[in-house]
């Protein structure tokens, strides 16, 4: 099952209206076994786009059993779920909330994107919430590279960057 944390990355971007550089906090989740390899990760997933300095400014842990993908989708929306079963002694219900993701262009959409996930679910559930979020981007476990291919990979980026930055020195 995935482990999800919510990373805050701090940096300077440029405002489109004033064409100055303001400071913004934006929220990713990322899927890791720690803290530390979530920090790890978003960094390496944030580099390509963000020019200059950034940093990690939070990790927080979140509880999320599911999330359904649209590449359509440009937002991402938490659904808040009760499964409902009914306790044999007492014959009462009881309701245990669940947490997930979805992403969708619109609300409508999310709805059609969960209840289409949820589709086959054999447990009764009911929608207690659905709340667009502030979160930009998803990046799962990328679990077909081996740890020995992700550092050979590494490595090979280093490298590249080395050689670039030498003739970029060369011809100043």
């Amino acid at each position: 099952m995935a482990q999800w944390f919510e990373c805050k990355v701090r940096y300077d971007k440029t405002d489109v209206e004033s064409g100055g550089l303001k400071t913004v906090t934006e929220p990713y989740l990322v899927d890791a076994l720690s803290f530390t390899e979530a920090e790890a990760r978003i960094t390496e997933q944030m580099q390509p786009f963000v020019s200059g300095e950034f940093e990690v400014s939070a990790v927080r842990r979140v509880n999320l059993s599911d999330i359904f993908y649209d590449d359509a989708g440009d937002r991402w929306y938490k659904v808040k779920t009760n499964f409902i079963v009914i306790d044999e002694k007492t014959g009462a219900e009881k309701r245990t909330a669940s947490f997930q993701m979805v992403q969708a262009g619109s609300f409508a959409r999310a709805l059609a994107n969960f209840n289409q996930g949820m589709d086959g679910t054999m447990a009764d559930f009911e929608i207690a919430s659905i709340t667009e979020t502030q979160i930009l981007d998803v990046f799962p476990a990328d679990l077909s590279e081996t740890a020995a291919e992700r550092a050979e990979r590494k490595a090979e980026q280093a490298r590249r960057q080395r050689e670039a930055d030498k003739a970029e020195l060369e011809q100043q």
